[in-house]
């Protein structure tokens, strides 16, 4: 504090959230929306969209077949998830067989 002036708590607020990761918790939901969007309904009902880290959207996936089959779409699907969420720079997509809740 170079001024000495005391800062706003919406100011201290901001950077909290901003440096936490807050903001990104959030727009999980926005991810999640766009991926079943990309996906399409059969191959949105055995995945789950998790997080975005480092412009790599993680996603979990029923199983090791479905794993293949979007392995086959991922070009087609990274060009939707960039039109749907522009701001996330979204450039790769790492799928893990777990389970779907």
């Amino acid at each position: 504090m170079s001024s000495g002036q005391p800062k706003r708590i919406g100011n201290i607020l901001a950077e909290l959230m901003a440096r936490r990761g807050y903001a990104r918790v959030q727009s999980g939901g926005a991810c999640a929306e766009a991926w079943n969007t990309a996906a399409g309904e059969a191959v949105a009902a055995c995945t789950r969209a998790t997080l975005i880290r480092r412009g790599v959207l993680e996603v979990l996936v029923s199983n090791s077949m479905m794993v293949q089959e979007i392995g086959f779409q991922k070009p087609a699907l990274l060009k939707r998830l960039a039109d749907l969420l522009p701001d996330e720079n979204i450039r790769d997509l790492k799928l893990r067989v777990g389970p779907i809740t």
